[in-house]
């Protein structure tokens, strides 16, 4: 089991194939998603990848949290998170970035967010129920539920009761959406289909758990390889020459 990611929800598109079908796609980003710290089950009791994504102020952020970051040697993140992992092999170097190579495409993965809220809903539109008549008889009433309660036995209303109430905003995980592309100069994922969460929402993204790792996927991960230090090239100043004296008349004589 690898590491997932932390992606930014961009929002949707189309992308056309070969055969000049286009697909539905949810945009995905990685905003310089990096390798906060690691869980060991020497120390912790299991293994883990703890990611950090986004950049954040420094006002923002907690002095405890700014002191793990700087040991990590990384920015200030403004989403954490930590993905579980099978072994010390699957650990992916603490500062490294992960790259949108990380999923191959045509993948199937997880995806994990928020949905959005939808405030204080009715039971029609919370729970997909049908109202009351339209028609003669029913006064005032066509969109409400009905009855809750029971007799005098029990005498009360069970917990888990469809009823209006708030809706929306809960943690979801979506299984089995396809990769369709990834563009790692970018750091962007194009995933078939909708997602939850609204935009620019956080989201996690694992490798789905009902299906087999792809052969071509990377391990442990892929990572943004850092560029190699430029040599300075800055020429060095060369002694001056020692001009010598001309050669005397007698000298050249002799």
């Amino acid at each position: 089991m690898r590491t997932g990611v932390i992606a930014k929800k961009v929002g949707m598109t189309r992308l056309f194939q070969e055969d000049g079908r286009h697909v539905p796609v949810t945009v995905l980003a990685l905003e310089n998603c990096q390798v906060v710290s690691h869980r060991t089950a020497e120390r912790d009791g299991y293994y883990a990848v703890q990611l950090g994504a986004g950049e954040a102020k420094q006002k923002n952020v907690a002095k405890p949290q700014r002191e793990h970051f700087a040991k990590a040697d990384v920015g200030l993140k403004k989403k954490v998170a930590e993905f579980r992992v099978d072994s010390a092999e699957a650990l992916v170097p603490v500062g490294a970035t992960i790259s949108a190579d990380h999923f191959v495409a045509g993948q199937m993965v997880d995806i994990t967010g928020h949905t959005q809220g939808k405030g204080f809903a009715g039971a029609m539109k919370r729970w997909g129920f049908g109202g009351m008549r339209a028609t003669h008889g029913v006064s005032i009433s066509h969109r409400a539920h009905g009855s809750t309660g029971n007799r005098q036995d029990p005498g009360r209303v069970f917990k888990g009761k469809k009823m209006a109430g708030h809706m929306g905003d809960r943690q979801r995980t979506q299984q089995n959406l396809e990769i369709v592309r990834t563009d790692a100069e970018r750091g962007l994922l194009f995933v078939k289909g909708s997602v939850p969460g609204a935009k620019n929402g956080w989201l996690l993204v694992r490798d789905a758990v009902k299906l087999p790792l792809p052969a071509g996927a990377p391990f442990p991960g892929a990572v943004i390889e850092k560029k190699a230090p430029v040599a300075d090239e800055t020429p060095v100043a060369a002694e001056p020459a020692v001009a010598e004296a001309p050669a005397s008349e007698e000298n050249k004589e002799g």
